[in-house]
């Protein structure tokens, strides 16, 4: 039976490639996302563009949506999220509320939201995007890790409290994504080791099965190509 899937961030390139895969095992897709309209078109994908996941008003137009075009919510995959390299010293102070703001309100606000949907679909899942960078922050770092260690958080402590609604809550650690943004901004980097956004979207189609079923409050890292 097809399952009602909402993607975050899913105009942009992993959540393009999360998005596709699980449209290709036949669920209900819906895209949500911040930007106005997509780059590339997902077969059979509701798209809903224009929402700040952090406005709780504007988040819950959206899942209404969802909910009436798909009849309810099976699994939400929260990759909607931004990331800046600054130093202390010579960076802006509001760029950790930024962060905290893409990163964690976001995340938080929408799955809030979800809750009660996840929960009558009886085998709700949640897949959250961390970061590797987040286990030990380098130079530069700070605000980002320190946003993507609160989504790691959030994912324990909500395992934790929905444990009994069939609900499992997890998510995916991964090492330098292959991005375009990625190339642009390192040029110079290896890119052989980077991880390759199909290979983290199958990891995610994984941890929304039901052979997943009894893993929940998971911090997985993915690391390698792929």
């Amino acid at each position: 039976m097809a399952r009602s899937v909402i993607v975050t961030g899913g105009f942009g390139v992993l959540g393009q490639a999360v998005a596709e895969a699980f449209a290709a095992a036949g669920d209900k897709v819906a895209r949500i996302d911040f930007a106005p309209s997509p780059h590339s078109p997902v077969s059979g994908a509701l798209d809903i563009g224009g929402v700040d996941l952090t406005d709780a008003a504007a988040t819950s137009a959206a899942i209404d949506k969802v909910v009436a075009a798909h009849g309810g919510i099976d699994v939400l995959v929260n990759v909607a999220g931004g990331f800046t390299w600054e130093t202390l010293e010579g960076g802006s102070i509001d760029a950790w509320a930024r962060m905290q703001s893409m990163n964690l309100i976001s995340n938080a606000t929408i799955t809030k939201l979800a809750l009660a949907h996840l929960a009558a679909s009886g085998s709700g899942r949640v897949v959250n995007i961390g970061a590797g960078a987040a286990i030990k922050a380098g130079m530069g770092m700070g605000a980002y890790a320190a946003s993507k260690s609160g989504v790691h958080r959030l994912t324990e402590a909500l395992a934790e409290e929905v444990t009994g609604q069939g609900i499992t809550v997890n998510a995916i650690l991964p090492s330098i994504i292959d991005t375009p943004t990625n190339r642009s901004d390192m040029p110079d980097a290896d890119t052989s080791t980077w991880v390759q956004p199909a290979a983290i979207a199958d990891v995610i189609l994984f941890l929304a099965s039901d052979q997943a079923r009894a893993v929940t409050g998971a911090l997985i890292p993915v690391s390698r190509g792929g």
